[in-house]
C-alpha cells in the first residue's frame, strides 16, 4: 500500500472523510434550535461538566453541510431530533473515564426509515441513520504508516490528532448484529452492528452495552480512557435525507479496582 501524502488533494479529502466519523476537533457551530448545551437532552446525557469534562457541543467537519440537531420532547423522553440532508456533523462531549473505569453505556433511539444505498463498508455508501460514537486513547506509536500519516494531517487540520480508536454502534441495513465492520478510510474506526433492517424501524429501541466488552470485541486489545462521546447522523455519501431520534446517552463508569 503506497503511503498517504499529507498534502496531497486525494489525502486531504481523505482525512476529511475519516474527521467526519472519528471525534477529532473541529470548529463548533452556532446553536441551532436553542442551546444544545443546556438542553435537556445534554443533562441527561454523558457527564456534568467539570474539570476534564466538556459541556455538549455541535461540531461541523470541513467541507460539510451540517445536520441539524433539535432538542425536543417525544413521547414522554428528553429527545434531540436529526435531519440530514446530505450532510454530516455531530454532537460531542470530551470527557476522561479511565480503562479501569470504563463500566456500560445506554442509549436509545427510533428511526422511521433506513437510507437507501447505504453500505458502512463502502467509502460511497458510508453513511447510517444513527451512530453513537466512543473515542479512546492508546498507544499511537502502533498506527500504521498509513494511519500515522492520517493523525498528522488530522492535527494539522483540526489541532487535534485522530483518536487511537473510535468505536461505533450503528443501526445496519443488512450487516447481523454483533457485525464488526472496518471504516472503509481507516480500521482505527470500526463500527459495532447493534440493529438491522427493517423489523424495529418507527418505535424506540434501547440498548445497554459493556463498553469494555464491545471493544475488545471490536480492536482485539484491551481498551485505554474513553475521552470523548457522540452522536452522529449522516447522509453526505448518499445524498440523501434522513431522520432520527436519541434519547440520552448515559455511561455508567465503575469503582476502579
Amino acid at each position: 500500500m503506497r503511503p498517504m501524502n499529507p498534502v496531497s488533494r486525494s489525502g486531504r479529502r481523505r482525512a476529511i472523510g475519516a474527521l467526519a466519523i472519528a471525534l477529532t476537533g473541529c470548529a463548533a457551530l452556532p446553536p441551532q434550535e436553542g442551546d444544545i448545551a443546556s438542553s435537556a437532552w445534554a443533562k441527561q446525557s454523558g457527564l456534568h461538566p467539570g474539570p476534564g469534562v466538556s459541556a455538549w457541543s455541535h461540531l461541523g467537519f470541513p467541507g460539510k453541510t451540517p445536520t441539524r440537531f433539535t432538542s425536543v420532547r417525544l413521547d414522554g423522553r428528553a429527545t434531540m431530533a436529526v435531519q440530514a440532508d446530505a450532510s454530516a456533523s455531530m454532537l460531542r462531549q470530551q470527557l476522561r473515564i479511565e480503562p479501569n473505569d470504563l463500566g456500560r453505556v445506554h442509549f436509545s433511539w427510533k428511526v422511521p426509515a433506513l437510507i437507501d444505498g447505504a453500505d458502512l463498508a463502502s467509502r460511497d455508501g458510508d453513511d447510517a441513520p444513527v451512530r453513537i460514537v466512543l473515542a479512546f486513547e492508546g498507544d499511537r506509536s502502533r498506527f500504521s504508516p498509513r494511519d500515522a500519516a492520517l493523525s498528522e494531517l488530522v492535527r494539522a487540520l483540526t489541532g487535534e490528532p485522530m483518536p487511537y480508536a473510535t468505536l461505533m454502534y450503528v443501526w445496519c441495513n443488512k450487516s447481523e448484529p454483533g457485525t464488526v465492520i472496518d471504516s472503509p478510510r481507516t480500521d482505527r474506526i470500526r463500527r459495532l452492528v447493534v440493529e438491522s433492517g427493517p423489523r424495529r424501524l418507527g418505535r424506540w429501541v434501547d440498548y445497554e452495552r459493556d463498553v469494555r466488552a464491545d471493544y475488545e470485541r471490536a480492536f482485539g486489545e484491551k481498551p485505554g480512557a474513553l475521552i470523548g462521546i457522540g452522536i452522529m447522523t449522516d447522509s453526505d455519501n448518499t445524498r440523501t435525507h434522513t431522520q432520527a431520534w436519541y434519547g440520552p446517552l448515559r455511561l455508567v463508569p465503575v469503582a476502579a479496582r
